[in-house]
């Protein structure tokens, strides 16, 4: 019996192969329809009202809980974003909350850093692995039966608005005004996957690569602001600075002026002006990866060359063979050539990462991981016959 393997997970997310092919093939209906401005109206204003639904409903609602609303609220906000026929909304929100604890790691399927830019941007939703439902990462929410049943009936309401949609606007409604804009919508939800991970600025040291950029915000009515998001996924304003657009935000508070949304989360003062320190964990993580972006074996083998010609080292080989245990220790107390120093540490680390009150920590434990995955491959290699 084979053990099943473990589901990938997505990041912002991305509808079903299916609907995903469909719809842009229906985009051609175009070439029979004409391209009426009525309909080019109409999906603008269906682009705009769904993916504000998107970003407030799944991503920032669902997904984080970064504000309240009534159950009748949150039923409304989860039906207008299905209609953008990106799946259901617990499959959504559990595999976003699945991104942020493994954002660009191995078990983020959409990273850029892993898979490349275009598997990250589409090439993942091919792949049927990625369609079901991680409950457990969802279950404050699938408490609701209403909530479940939308889940169930995932393509309902996108069905009923292109339904509608024909209705009222005939044919040319319905390719250009619905399809074109879900198309749109697939692909500006796509771009905070892909675009936003290799392209724009990092405020913040987050551990990944997600990064702010105005572009995208404005294309994604605010979901550009990825990096500020990614230092504080509590907050409802992914705009930081009043320059930094997000339309999202803005209906929201106009929404919570008439109490149909409150408690809206807004970032700490001090994690805005970047003065508040890292997490415990996070300063492992980032101090981790610097560390790796260092060559450990040639390291080793580059201190070996050196070792072996110096006059002392019959003294040093015995050491070694009697501390074997304590190596990594042994090696943070002596003098060991090619060793980065902590000033090329952290010259390194100012070139990979944004500013942060941290970064005396980030580079300290960065050179005590870097010296014991260099003393590991020291123990591995080979001692002189000499020795």
């Amino acid at each position: 019996m084979h053990a099943t393997p473990p589901a990938d997970h997505d990041d912002i997310i991305y509808p079903g192969t299916l609907p995903f092919v469909l719809a842009h093939l229906a985009c051609f209906g175009a070439l029979w329809t004409g391209v009426p401005a009525g309909a080019v109206a109409l999906a603008a204003g269906l682009y705009v009202v769904r993916m504000i639904a998107v970003t407030a409903g799944y991503h920032r609602y669902f997904s984080h809980r970064s504000f309240k609303t009534s159950r009748v609220g949150q039923f409304v906000l989860a039906l207008v974003a299905q209609s953008a026929a990106q799946r259901g909304v617990l499959w959504w929100a559990a595999k976003h909350r699945h991104h942020h604890r493994h954002s660009d790691t191995e078990q983020d399927v959409h990273s850029p850093r892993h898979r490349g830019f275009w598997y990250a941007h589409v090439g993942w939703i091919f792949h049927p692995q990625h369609h079901d439902t991680d409950s457990e990462l969802v279950a404050d929410l699938a408490r609701y039966p209403e909530l479940r049943w939308l889940d169930r009936h995932q393509y309902a309401p996108a069905f009923a608005l292109a339904a509608g949609v024909w209705l009222a606007a005939g044919w040319p409604g319905l390719v250009v005004g619905f399809f074109w804009s879900t198309v749109a919508l697939y692909h500006g939800s796509f771009m905070i996957n892909s675009l936003a991970h290799v392209h724009g600025t990092r405020r913040y040291v987050t551990g990944d690569d997600s990064r702010n950029n105005f572009w995208l915000a404005l294309f994604t009515m605010g979901e550009g602001w990825h990096n500020n998001h990614h230092a504080y996924q509590r907050s409802t304003r992914q705009g930081f600075r009043w320059w930094e657009v997000d339309v999202t935000f803005y209906v929201l508070t106009i929404l919570s002026w008439v109490r149909v949304v409150w408690d809206l989360g807004t970032p700490p003062p001090d994690l805005v002006r970047n003065e508040r320190p890292l997490g415990r964990a996070m300063i492992e993580k980032v101090a981790f990866q610097l560390a790796a972006s260092f060559p450990a074996e040639q390291l080793a083998h580059e201190i070996r060359a050196t070792l072996w010609a110096s006059p002392h080292f019959q003294e040093l080989a015995a050491r070694v063979r009697e501390a074997r245990g304590q190596m990594a220790d042994w090696a943070s107390h002596v003098h060991l050539p090619h060793l980065p120093s902590l000033d090329e540490l952290r010259a390194r680390a100012e070139a990979m990462y944004a500013r942060t009150p941290s970064m005396d920590e980030i580079v300290a434990r960065a050179r005590e991981l870097l010296t014991e995955r260099v003393s590991l491959y020291l123990l591995r290699l080979e001692m002189p016959a000499t020795a």
